[in-house]
């Protein structure tokens, strides 16, 4: 038996705030490291916005679609920090 949905919560949310995590996560990093460390700080926020993305989509309470909202946030979290980290090599690449 299935029960369905009256009003189901907006899950593209989670992956939002999963996002923007991901993009405060780089600024920091980018902003306080310095440049030689960088790259391991990423892949330790990285790590944060893994664990971010399931306590947020675990606190929804919603199975339906679980994997592909943890995925898509992960997926958007490596592309958001990806760019943030290009923009930061870039500047100090043409820096000095």
């Amino acid at each position: 038996m299935t029960v369905t949905d009256l009003a189901p919560r907006r899950t593209f949310v989670g992956v939002v705030v999963a996002w923007v995590f991901a993009a405060v996560v780089a600024l920091a990093v980018g902003l306080i490291a310095p440049p030689e460390w960088r790259a391991a700080w990423m892949a330790v926020g990285l790590g944060a916005c893994v664990i971010v993305s399931f306590v947020v989509h675990l606190w929804f309470g919603r199975s339906q679609g679980f994997i592909e909202r943890v995925a898509a946030s992960i997926l958007g979290s490596l592309l958001v920090m990806g760019l943030i980290g290009v923009g930061f090599g870039l500047a100090t690449l043409f820096s000095g």
